[in-house]
């Protein structure tokens, strides 16, 4: 892992997020060149235009946090995130559908992943690891790849829990190599964000970035 860097996406999500934060969000990502910054949609038009000349990654969420929405309110914030310039679509699927045994979460993520493709965005599916015992992670990330998600995303960060890294060995045995895995919810320290890059996420979700990408650099010295 030599470089931590592109697997961070720096996330600020929290219900009280300041447009000073927001700054600092977009310098630190730009100082350390994390792969992504995670932004509510409110905030996905400035941190576009102030990273356009960068080689990072303008990421939102959709249905966020729970994904109780209608699929056409989820496909018109889809559309519009993509207009505000997001490059990243997270998508909070249908928990109360696949809870109700419905088919109905694939149906969803199929039609929001065609708008993201031939948008050339990329899409994560979120589908929340807390609530879901080992057969369901297994099902769920079938269900999100034959879909034609790009990626499978543990959690939303307001479940009572977030990845752990036996969670994302079972995502990487069920997904094809194509299909990435995004690791996020609770990851605050070094060792858990190596471990469950050596366990198999492509990607690390943090609102704690910049405190990891210290850590690193201080292990390395």
């Amino acid at each position: 892992m030599n470089k931590l860097n592109r697997y961070l996406e720096s996330t600020l999500l929290k219900p009280t997020m300041t447009g000073e934060e927001v700054d600092r969000l977009i310098q630190d990502a730009i100082e350390e060149q994390f792969v992504g910054v995670c932004v509510p949609p409110f905030w996905v038009k400035k941190v576009s235009r102030e990273l356009e000349k960068e080689d990072i990654q303008t990421v939102t969420v959709i249905g966020f946090p729970f994904g109780f929405q209608d699929t056409a309110s989820k496909v018109a914030e889809t559309q519009e995130a993509i207009k505000q310039g997001a490059d990243e679509l997270d998508l909070v699927w249908s928990q109360t559908a696949y809870h109700s045994g419905m088919n109905w979460p694939k149906i969803e993520i199929a039609q929001i992943a065609k708008i993201c493709h031939e948008e050339e965005r990329i899409l994560k599916v979120i589908i929340e690891t807390a609530y879901l015992n080992a057969d369901q992670i297994q099902e769920a990330c079938l269900i999100c790849q034959d879909a034609g998600a790009d990626f499978v995303k543990t959690s939303t960060g307001y479940a009572s829990s977030g990845a752990k890294v036996e969670d994302i060995q079972l995502m990487r045995q069920t997904l094809s190599s194509q299909t990435g895995i995004k690791a996020s919810g609770g990851i605050k320290t070094l060792e858990l964000a190596r471990e469950l890059i050596a366990a198999g996420a492509d990607r690390i979700g943090t609102s704690s970035a910049k405190a990891l990408m210290d850590a690193w650099k201080a292990s390395q010295s």
